[in-house]
């Protein structure tokens, strides 16, 4: 063990600096994410067989569709990850960062995500947020989106770096906990983006340009899906952070094991990226080798994810128990359910089991084809992103927002309701839309004109369309309580909250912490097995391009 760790301490106008990039940051993703939500009720009715977009400031369904999909799926969790991921390893490590160098990116991320707002709010990007060839979208729209992605791996850079610079001030010392998994997360984001940056460079911008007649449909599909399930990590993985290293300490307790956290980020890391071929169980053109080969690195994410749920688990058991919980699930209803963070991330946590267990259904290529391009995937999605990463997300912010702004909460109880509703909410458009995939009903389709089997159909159109309008009052209470907060007078210093870090002792001497901590290798590791699971079917699909031409019909 090294000798005393060195560190650049803020002072409180550098504080004020680091605290005013995060906040711009964490304030748009909330932005994006309520005008993205607005259509989310209607697409929930449209699942009822109620259409409401003759209603809407919007020429078709399709159009809000891309629209709620692009702001909450693209836009709300990368600007709310880029945020917290630079701003905790920031404060945990006590580092200064080059702040003019993250306002820059910030107005790369604004700038993009202004280009591609308004290709989608003028009806010139109807293409989902999937955009898959032969729909085009204007160019405006998929540089926009580039340059969200380039914003926020210039922020990747500066958090790394100041890793790197602790680490040299630190000689043999372990990176804490959270600071770690926010440097893996960035990596497995670096990592992730491949794909998509691919193809926005090299095939959508220039297609979109006129310099490319056009884009083979199979080749486009297999980048998207390089970049587009692995996301799904890097959305949650900041929620991750929270339920591991923040939760507990708010909850009362502490983080039972340090060295699982890390176990479980490393495993992450490693196999997020090669799964994305079960998208495609159906896709022709692929060889199914290449396709079961993908569907076994799906399962190898269950072991992460089980060793979150027990090590999580473990240490909210620790802190129900320290709050006077007894049996077997005393120490659950012991916890602080009056604390809005505390009640949304346990809620989130609840909810995930049935993301979870679906997503294990997925995985299976026999099963996945039964309920492929079903309302089943938007309902399995529904219950994973908009659970363990949105209301995790709207949890955090209870304390976050009042943190860096030097707020009080405004409306707690409000808070409260708004996390219970979004629960709920979720749930019911979860369980809603997967019942219906079962029997058939079509995903991103205006299905609200066709006539259906009232026997049939009834109940889960039914569950659908109440959970869109519960989940409308639940995003009017976040509103209601965000507003207030940022308008609301000063707090008192000792009433401001801080980031509630709640590391468990590391072992620096163990074999297995200090070989997790060598991320260089790691990523090394990680870079070599995409490589191999996608290199070879990439250059085949490159070298044998079908090109398709535009159709640019929104």
């Amino acid at each position: 063990m090294s000798a005393t760790i060195v560190t650049m301490p803020l002072d409180r106008a550098g504080l004020r600096r680091l605290k005013a990039p995060a906040l711009t940051l964490i304030l748009t993703a909330f932005a994006a994410m309520v005008v993205g939500s607005i259509f989310g009720p209607a697409q929930a009715l449209n699942y009822a067989n109620i259409n409401i977009y003759g209603h809407l400031p919007v020429a078709s369904y399709y159009q809000g569709l891309t629209i709620h999909g692009v702001l909450n799926g693209l836009v709300f969790t990368t600007f709310f990850n880029t945020g917290v991921l630079f701003y905790f390893p920031a404060r945990e490590l006590n580092m200064r960062v080059n702040t003019g160098w993250i306002w820059l990116a910030i107005v790369v991320m604004l700038f993009g995500l202004a280009l591609s707002l308004t290709a989608t709010l003028s009806n010139h990007a109807t293409v989902l947020y999937t955009f898959y060839p032969p729909l085009q979208a204007v160019w405006s729209f998929y540089v926009g989106l580039a340059l969200v992605v380039v914003g926020s791996l210039m922020v990747a850079a500066e958090t790394i770096r100041q890793r790197l610079a602790w680490k040299r001030a630190n000689p043999g010392r372990i990176t804490p906990l959270v600071s770690y998994m926010s440097v893996v997360t960035w990596i497995l984001w670096g990592l992730t983006t491949i794909g998509i940056v691919a193809e926005l460079v090299f095939w959508l911008i220039p297609w979109s340009l006129g310099m490319l007649k056009g884009v083979d449909p199979l080749l486009a599909l297999t980048l998207f899906w390089f970049t587009g399930h692995a996301i799904v990590y890097f959305w949650v993985l900041p929620a991750y952070i929270s339920w591991y290293a923040l939760l507990p300490r708010e909850a009362g307790g502490r983080l039972v094991s340090d060295t699982l956290g890390r176990i479980s980020f490393l495993l992450f890391l490693l196999f997020s990226v090669e799964v994305g071929l079960h998208h495609e169980a159906v896709a022709p053109g692929i060889a199914m080798g290449w396709k079961m080969e993908q569907m076994v690195f799906t399962f190898f994410i269950v072991a992460p994810s089980l060793l979150t749920a027990f090590t999580v688990a473990a240490s909210l058991e620790t802190a129900g128990h320290a709050r006077g919980g007894r049996g077997w699930i005393g120490w659950l209803t012991a916890l602080p359910w009056d604390d809005p963070s505390v009640a949304g991330q346990v809620l989130a946590m609840l909810t995930f089991i049935l993301g979870g267990a679906t997503g294990i259904l997925l995985a299976s290529m026999p099963n996945d084809a039964l309920v492929h391009n079903t309302a089943f995937i938007p309902g399995h999605f529904h219950v994973t992103v908009g659970t363990a990463t949105a209301l995790t997300f709207i949890a955090m912010s209870y304390w976050l927002i009042p943190h860096l702004t030097g707020k009080r909460l405004y409306g707690r109880k409000i808070a409260l309701v708004s996390v219970w509703l979004w629960a709920i909410g979720m749930m019911g458009i979860g369980v809603g839309l997967m019942w219906q995939g079962l029997y058939g009903t079509p995903r991103r389709d205006w299905i609200s004109g066709i006539a259906h089997d009232p026997y049939v159909h009834v109940v889960p159109m039914a569950i659908t369309g109440i959970a869109g309008v519960i989940l409308l009052a639940a995003l009017i209470c976040f509103l209601i309580v965000t507003l207030g907060t940022l308008f609301s007078a000063a707090a008192s210093p000792s009433e401001v909250p801080e980031i509630p870090f709640a590391n468990a002792p590391i072992d620096e001497t163990s074999r297995w912490v200090r070989l997790t901590d060598r991320l260089g290798p790691w990523t090394l590791v990680a870079f070599v097995l995409i490589a191999a699971v996608y290199g070879p079917l990439l250059g085949i699909l490159i070298a044998h391009q079908i090109p398709v031409g535009a159709n640019t019909a929104y």
